[in-house]
């Protein structure tokens, strides 16, 4: 069973460089598809970041640019760095973690039915 929490949201200025960070049980990194979801008050989950075993990563288009996904496998650590912060992008973030790579480049970025998921950190921007 995997475990993921987040951490390092909070409420920032316009503009502001946040750091997210996704602790995982175990090493996955090798074997998992991870990746950053967001949340905003009534709007649906979307796919923010992904990143499979290789490192290679995908961006959707409403951060890409601002936002750089990465991961140290010694430290079982995912992280989004952002960058650049509009309040638009005030949600709850969320890590997640699949074994099937493909969901990362769907026609969205996102996971499948058997997928693990973090509690979320929320982000503020004002």
């Amino acid at each position: 069973h995997v475990q993921l929490v987040e951490s390092g949201g909070g409420s920032v200025q316009a503009g502001g460089s946040p750091k997210l960070a996704c602790v995982a049980s175990g090493d996955i990194f090798t074997r998992y598809y991870m990746a950053w979801f967001r949340q905003a008050p009534g709007k649906e989950r979307e796919g923010v970041a992904g990143i499979v075993s290789d490192g290679r990563t995908r961006y959707a288009d409403a951060v890409k640019g601002r936002v750089t996904i990465s991961k140290d496998n010694a430290k079982n650590t995912l992280y989004l760095q952002m960058n650049s912060l509009k309040p638009e992008d005030t949600a709850m973030y969320y890590c997640a973690a699949d074994r099937t790579e493909d969901y990362c480049y769907g026609p969205v970025i996102g996971v499948g039915p058997s997928s693990y998921w973090g509690r979320g950190t929320q982000v503020t921007v004002s």
